[in-house]
């Protein structure tokens, strides 16, 4: 007797033949996949708890999302033009709570669950620097909403960018009480946080470690010691992840970037570079040589900023996964809405439409971001003894109809409110487009009530206002 039988949908596998099995079946026992192929020998094979009629949909991987960030979720569209990520960091560092970080990952994943995301990266804070490491109770906070959920998650923490202290708050009640935070002391929290949760939850909860880029305008605007002293924390960051076995990320790599952290040493195969855009041949070619992996954003502002030379790095033999960058400042969790980006801004870029196929946007997705994070051995595709990690698309909608050419419409015309059922680790967390382990309003209000304690304790009702030229004009003033 198995666990559950899924039958009578059309599988895309995105296993090594790209199998497409119409009137397909799955079959899950102890949160493994022990079966993939028609319905019929599904069901006259095995015998389940239960068994799940899937006609009419869609039976894939689930979506893996390969950046993100923590606390984005509740302060999405503040201060949209008017220094965001300013504002951002200020929130996190001095603004925030235990409570808003628990609320603001249970929203995140919920939102990820809704649209069929079932494994995610989330940095502990905002823009390229802030990382809420001054105390383990943050992240706990955070690990805590996500495992309630029933998502898989990738929780990167790490220092922030020298020079340090850093200011920080924490809040007793009413009143803000502000400290100084040393390298030392969030390197500390840090190796509690590893300990207390890397490959937790049956390994729904991995921790990975991070330090901010150093970029050419870091070098030219910090001092000769203050750049030196950011150069050894970042090997000393580096060293503890590949003592802790797990990755290392950065974010907001950029030309020139990438060199020098080849120069420093800290790139390879456990390796995963943000962003990534206006890359040298020099830099794409270290990133082949040294087996690094990318997160690409195509959605994020950093790519309005600047190309990220997709189709040169994976011709390079690099492999890059697809990244939401967070449900901030205007984007959502959504994949298959970057996947439909991932493709136009290529062809875009290119002026040519045969760049970037469906079939390679979906695999960016899936497949390739679990080889990005490493865990390519247990997910990201539908495979024999894989964790079961599936979502089941309806295709019973105008805009997916007349079903045919499954994986070209899961791509192209697919959203993330087509996903009427997601499965983690063998365990159905979404049925029927809504959670089985959470109540979705209590996380709704709760969000909303952490959001406006925030917006109170800092003071930030102005940042809710409409920004100049949001009306009527065509630019921003």
């Amino acid at each position: 007797m198995v666990d559950l039988i899924i039958y009578g949908g059309t599988v895309v596998t995105i296993d090594k033949d790209r199998r497409v099995i119409n009137d397909g079946g799955v079959v899950i026992d102890k949160g493994l996949i022990v079966f993939i192929g028609t319905s019929k020998a599904a069901k006259g094979t095995f015998s389940a708890e239960r068994t799940i009629n899937a006609a009419g949909k869609v039976i894939m991987p689930g979506l893996i999302d390969v950046h993100a960030h923590a606390g984005h979720g509740l302060v999405k569209t503040m201060a949209m033009n008017s220094d965001w990520e300013r504002n951002c960091g200020t929130i996190y560092t001095s603004g925030s709570t235990p409570e808003f970080w628990y609320a603001e990952a249970r929203l995140a994943a919920l939102e990820r669950l809704r649209f069929g995301v079932t494994c995610g990266v989330s940095l502990l804070g905002g823009g390229d620097t802030i990382m809420r490491t001054d105390d383990p109770i943050y992240a706990d906070a955070h690990c805590r909403g996500v495992a309630e959920v029933g998502t898989r998650s990738v929780v990167a923490i790490g220092p922030t960018r020298a020079p340090h202290p850093l200011k920080y708050s924490r809040w007793d009640g009413n009143k803000s009480i502000e400290y100084d935070v040393d390298f030392k002391k969030q390197i500390a929290t840090c190796e509690e946080v590893l300990s207390r949760w890397d490959r937790s939850i049956n390994e729904r909860i991995m921790i990975a470690m991070i330090y901010p880029v150093l970029r050419n305008e870091h070098k030219e605007n910090m001092s000769v010691v203050d750049f030196e002293e950011a150069v050894r924390q970042v090997k000393f960051v580096r060293e503890l992840s590949k003592e802790a076995n797990v990755i290392f990320t950065q974010d907001g790599h950029t030309g020139g970037s990438v060199k020098r952290a080849d120069d420093l040493g800290l790139l390879g195969s456990d390796v995963l570079l943000s962003h990534a855009t206006n890359l040298s041949k020099e830099e794409i070619g270290i990133c082949a040589k040294t087996n690094t992996r990318i997160a690409h954003n195509p959605s994020a502002v950093a790519s309005i900023y600047g190309y990220c030379p997709v189709i040169d790095l994976i011709e390079a033999g690099v492999v890059v996964g697809l990244g939401s960058d967070a449900t901030a400042p205007d984007r959502s969790g959504d994949m298959f809405r970057h996947i439909q980006q991932l493709m136009h801004y290529h062809r875009t870029h290119y002026r040519d439409a045969s760049y970037m196929p469906p079939g390679k946007a979906l695999e960016m997705a899936t497949i390739d971001g679990a080889i990005a994070l490493g865990l390519d051995h247990k997910i990201g595709s539908l495979e024999l003894g894989k964790y079961a990690d599936i979502i089941l698309v309806d295709m019973q909608s105008a805009h997916l109809h007349p079903v045919n050419m499954e994986p070209y419409r899961l791509a192209c015309f697919a959203n993330g409110n087509d996903v009427d059922m997601v499965i983690v680790g063998g365990k159905v967390m979404l049925e029927n487009k809504l959670p089985t382990r959470v109540n979705k309003e209590e996380i709704l209000r709760e969000a909303q009530n952490e959001t406006n304690k925030m917006i109170k304790r800092m003071d930030a009702k102005p940042l809710l206002e409409l920004p100049d030229g949001f009306w009527g004009k065509t630019k921003y003033l």
